[in-house]
């Protein structure tokens, strides 16, 4: 089986914060995940049936919707949902080739498709669901924190960051080291309570949810009385002047 790497202090964790609360669930982070990946390091992505029933294909980054709370309470949440590059990833320490392995230099979790045998042990030991795997090649495949996009030096530094994060019209998703507590992203995680996923199964994610803010709901106000009608007018001859200048 494969080791994980020894993290020392403060070691770089790369990873996403995502914004539940200003998240659209437009599906441009999955769309734009999907463009530049089927043309990167793990292309080609497959679909099958793309435009009718029982679509199937491979997805790095997938965003689910929930209704949440009743009444004038209630609203749409909008998860998305892709690997969280976890510090004991199972999905590693399960894989009999040393196909999954997590970077010691940033952390981020990959698949060598050359040592992939498709055995799928991967995708059952993560509880997160974020394992793909590519039928037409018998390999799995997973986010990569878009790897061959945020270390490229031909791209203006400005747009070095995961695609889904630079497609992103509301601004909810973030990209950065958690592992730094100076950071913009572990300071946006303090400030707004971000949270990890399942912290139960110990797999110690790095990706970090903003939840939802509490929206108060304004009281009903006293609605606007209606101009009198003819009927409330009590005098014959007012009701009849009404009655000419309405005309």
């Amino acid at each position: 089986m494969t080791c994980l790497p020894d993290l020392a202090p403060g070691q770089k964790k790369l990873g996403l914060v995502i914004d539940l609360d200003t998240c659209v669930g437009c599906q441009s982070c999955a769309t734009n995940c999907k463009e530049w990946n089927a043309n990167g390091m793990s292309a080609p992505l497959p679909d099958f049936n793309a435009y009718s029933a029982g679509a199937e294909g491979v997805w790095f980054n997938r965003v689910h919707s929930y209704e949440a709370g009743e009444g004038a309470a209630g609203k749409t949440v909008h998860f998305p949902r892709s690997c969280l590059h976890c510090e004991n990833a199972a999905c590693v320490t399960v894989c009999p080739t040393g196909a999954s392995y997590k970077r010691a230099e940033d952390g981020i979790v990959l698949v060598d498709a050359d040592k992939c045998i498709g055995c799928q042990l991967c995708a059952w030991a993560c509880a997160y669901g974020a394992r793909e795997f590519d039928e037409d090649e018998g390999v799995m495949k997973k986010c990569t924190l878009c790897v061959d996009r945020i270390y490229n030096e031909n791209i203006p530094e400005a747009q070095r960051q995961p695609a889904c994060v630079n497609s992103c019209p509301t601004g909810a998703r973030h990209f950065g080291d958690l592992g730094d507590p100076t950071s913009k992203v572990s300071q946006l995680v303090a400030e707004r309570g971000g949270f990890e996923l399942m912290p139960e199964m110990d797999y110690k994610p790095v990706n970090r949810y903003l939840p939802p803010r509490k929206h108060v709901v304004p009281e009903h106000s006293k609605p606007v009385e209606d101009a009198p009608t003819p009927m409330d007018i009590k005098s014959s001859l007012l009701r009849f002047m009404d009655k000419v200048l309405t005309r």
